[in-house]
């Protein structure tokens, strides 16, 4: 069971969950006096029984075996009570900047569906680690779904207007808010402020998967061009994305570009050092 423990002074919460050090961690290096071992992929193809048994899946075959397109499977050292793998695919390199749009858009239909199995269950958060630096633990690309309960309060800020508009298609608009903690940072929201993640119709998700490969690779690209070296895996594209656990949702994309240190921690105050202005032009700029 996750522990939950408020803050005196303020509202903020912290959870308590030790099992998570016990799950298996693909970016500890190994010391000059170990055995080499080729690490196992529990989430790659025809290693379903290394996971827990699946709960949705898209794509051919009996559950927990091969035919998968998108696997979701329980985490087997949850942060919360509830708590989700999605697995993108069977490809163990690829993720959603790389990945055929078709698939992509099988990735938002599972966290679409995911979210709506436990709307009613908590606040449901989904977010994407990739990369060592980010918190991925496993090099196969992934999300997780966690549920916190409704009493706790998260610490989270709530949609941005629109500003720095890099994008949009039928249904959404890509830009950098004003309020940008990190470099380079990306928002992706629909045209329509209105609802949760759970609301997004059939016939949006294909122009969501779209706007949001073309924000991945327009950073990455900005990355490869030098306006901005990775200080956390050179050379290596490592970000986070959530989406917003409530009405007027949004994806947030905050790429790793920068190390948060003892000013940001001491102060609760974030210091971007490029302006949201100028990181919308030069990503309008970027040819994907």
């Amino acid at each position: 069971m996750a522990k939950y423990v408020p803050d005196i002074g303020s509202r903020r919460w912290v959870i308590i969950s030790p099992g998570r050090q016990m799950r298996p961690n693909q970016a500890r290096k190994p010391r000059a006096t170990d055995t080499p071992v080729v690490p196992i992929c529990p989430f790659c193809v025809g290693n379903e029984h290394m996971t827990p048994p699946e709960v949705y899946r898209i794509g051919a075959g009996e559950k927990d075996k091969p035919g998968w397109q998108v696997r979701v499977v329980p985490n087997k050292y949850p942060i919360t009570d509830t708590h989700e793998v999605i697995i993108h695919s069977a490809d163990d390199t690829k993720d959603i900047e790389d990945l055929p749009i078709e698939q992509v858009t099988r990735i938002l239909t599972a966290y679409r569906d995911r979210y709506r199995a436990h709307d009613n269950d908590g606040q449901v958060l989904i977010f994407c680690n990739h990369g060592f630096a980010a918190g991925a633990s496993l090099k196969h690309p992934h999300a997780q779904l966690v549920v916190v309960p409704r009493q706790i309060n998260l610490d989270a800020v709530s949609r941005e207007p629109v500003a720095n508009v890099v994008e949009e298609n039928n249904f959404f608009i890509t830009y950098c808010p004003d309020f940008s903690q990190w470099p380079f940072e990306v928002w992706i929201a629909p045209k329509i402020a209105d609802g949760k993640f759970s609301s997004v119709a059939d016939s949006q998700l294909s122009d969501l998967a779209v706007v949001l490969q073309d924000a991945l690779q327009r950073v990455r690209e900005a990355q490869n061009k030098g306006y901005l070296h990775s200080v956390h895996e050179p050379g290596v594209f490592v970000y986070n994305f959530y989406i917003y656990h409530g009405e007027n949702w949004f994806i947030r994309i905050t790429p790793r570009f920068v190390h948060r240190a003892g000013f940001e921690l001491g102060t609760g105050l974030n210091v971007n050092v490029v302006d949201p202005t100028e990181a919308s032009k030069i990503l309008q700029e970027m040819v994907i």
